[in-house]
């Protein structure tokens, strides 16, 4: 149990909208949810894919953000600097650094290669000891399933502890994510 509420949720998600359009939905519905319980948005600051999806329904419903983009990808991911909460860094590393420093959760959403980076580098950092910040999979459509029995594999072969596990929260609904924020973590909302 935290002791201080959720504030900001940093959220990792593809740059692409996948194929199943329930991923963008679901991405949809996860962004205006946060705005709705008062909770700031930390995201890679692409206005494409699913990442896009997040953020501009978290925008409609009047909800605050935090977008960090490395400077390679600011033409290709972000088209305007207009956002006052837009940070440009100078690699990848410090966009993920920046993101997750910025944020009291990580949610992951459906995405690929550079999700998987985000979401391990973080569950390494915690069972390494270096956060206790929730770690929660949104798990659209049983998106993540083979990633969970990844995991589970690691554990039975002896690459990690049985707690490993643990570490990670898996959410079938972006509903379900805003009650384990709410329930788990005492977050108290408007």
């Amino acid at each position: 149990m935290a002791e201080q509420p959720i504030r900001s949720v940093c959220v990792y998600c593809g740059s692409r909208p996948g194929r199943d359009p329930a991923y963008v939905e679901a991405a949809a519905d996860l962004g205006r949810a946060l705005a709705e319980a008062g909770l700031r948005l930390v995201y890679g600051a692409g206005d494409v894919g699913i990442m896009g999806a997040v953020a501009a329904a978290a925008r409609a419903a009047g909800g605050r953000q935090m977008g960090v983009i490395p400077q390679h990808l600011f033409g290709r991911e972000a088209h305007s600097r207009a956002d006052p909460d837009l940070i440009v860094t100078e690699t990848m590393h410090e966009r993920k650094k920046v993101m997750f420093m910025n944020a009291d959760a990580v949610v992951a959403l459906p995405g690929g290669p550079g999700t998987l980076d985000e979401l391990f580098e973080v569950l390494t950092w915690r069972q390494l000891g270096l956060h206790e910040k929730p770690v929660i999979l949104l798990n659209t459509n049983g998106y993540w399933d083979p990633l969970i029995a990844l995991i589970d594999r690691v554990i039975e072969a002896g690459f990690a502890e049985p707690d490993f596990a643990a570490f990670l929260t898996p959410c079938a609904t972006p509903a379900a994510v805003m009650a384990f924020l709410r329930s788990e973590l005492a977050l108290t909302t408007p």
